[in-house]
């Protein structure tokens, strides 16, 4: 079985292609979240910088947490204005009450709840944000979710939050997200997933071809929209 820890770390070695090929987020979807009015965001587990970049264009201040020194440069080279710092959800290296919200994207799978969580408390000041914001294959697509269950497994449906008891009830809320690929982007895409970067050559080579052969089956050619679902957690600190 493999390492989750080592899956956890695996996404520096593909950076760049992280950066360029990994979906961004609806701007609703944030703003549903966190408001119209500028605050100053914490963005953990913050990869390449996509979420952060779209907090900055909002025109929040953001702090951008990310333990992967890869990683970290990749953001520090493409999100301008954006402040990087080494760290992680379970150790932030923020002090107590100092932002007004904190947001993790695709990385918050990742995050020891039981540890990251009172952290995070810790860092809001009260009423302040914690918000999840995540991309999911779309089920009305259901190619989409043939492409999710090659590069990551069966999709489960996610489980009830519950970000711990210095939270309020956490509300949620479903956006449509579409990008545009081609065949080639969509390859592009299976090879930044953790499964590719820690898999065997032989492991590589098979989920490329699959990736290749349901292209061909759901008749992908030039270049195609594909739709994400983006589920949205929030929740007020107390």
């Amino acid at each position: 079985m493999t390492d989750p820890s080592a899956q956890a770390r695996s996404f520096g070695t593909a950076a760049d292609r992280y950066d360029r090929y990994r979906p961004g987020y609806p701007s609703d979807a944030v703003v549903w979240a966190l408001g119209e009015r500028p605050l100053r965001v914490a963005d953990l587990g913050a990869g390449t910088g996509i979420l952060s970049r779209l907090l900055g264009r909002l025109g929040h201040q953001v702090v951008a947490v990310e333990p992967d020194d890869a990683m970290r440069a990749q953001l520090e080279r493409a999100s301008p204005g954006v402040t990087a710092l080494a760290g992680t959800a379970e150790g932030i290296p923020l002090p107590d009450g100092s932002v007004d919200a904190v947001v993790a994207g695709q990385a918050y799978h990742w995050f020891d709840p039981g540890r990251a969580h009172p952290e995070i408390a810790r860092v809001l000041r009260p009423g302040g944000v914690f918000a999840t914001i995540r991309n999911d294959a779309d089920p009305a697509t259901p190619w989409t979710v043939r492409f999710a269950d090659i590069i990551d497994g069966p999709q489960a449906e996610p489980a009830e939050p519950d970000f711990g008891d210095r939270f309020g009830p956490v509300r949620g809320a479903r956006f449509s997200n579409e990008v545009w690929l081609t065949p080639d982007d969509l390859v592009a895409v299976a090879t930044t997933r953790s499964p590719y970067l820690v898999g065997t050559e032989r492991e590589r080579v098979d989920l490329v071809d699959a990736v290749r052969r349901l292209a061909g089956q759901a008749g992908l050619s030039g270049r195609f929209a594909m739709p994400y679902l983006t589920r949205v957690q929030a929740a007020t600190r107390s």
